[in-house]
């Protein structure tokens, strides 16, 4: 069954210049890319994604880290396509991450582990809206 997620390239991934090497990986697997842009996100869009953490102490550094440069967002689709990309990413903290993913070839700590995808049909659903709304 095809799934589409949503997929954010967060600005530790964008600053390091590994946009197109991302891209490339999920391309390699066959997921096709339905919408992409790049773009710079708004606090309140922001603190709606990760209310789910906004009892953290670290939620205020999310957002900051978050708003603090441009994001690609990509919505992909393949056959299976939640379950497919969050095992490509990886773990949340990279050190956790198996060899090969994402989170394991490019990031090294949690606060800022280069991208994020959606964990769910429900979660890809919301998040769409959210981001391509």
């Amino acid at each position: 069954m095809l799934e589409q997620s949503l997929v954010i390239i967060k600005p530790d991934g964008v600053k390091k210049g590994i946009i197109g090497e991302i891209i490339t990986t999920f391309e390699k697997r066959g997921l096709t890319i339905k919408e992409m842009k790049m773009t710079t996100l708004e606090t309140d869009v922001v603190k709606e994604h990760y209310a789910h953490l906004s009892d953290k102490p670290f939620f205020q550094d999310v957002i900051d880290f978050m708003i603090s440069g441009p994001v690609v967002c990509l919505i992909l689709e393949g056959p299976s396509g939640i379950s497919v990309i969050r095992q490509m990413v990886g773990a949340t903290n990279p050190l956790e991450a198996a060899p090969g993913t994402i989170r394991a070839n490019f990031a090294f700590e949690s606060g800022s582990n280069v991208i994020h995808a959606s964990d769910s049909v429900e979660a890809a659903n919301d998040e769409i809206k959210r981001f391509f709304a």
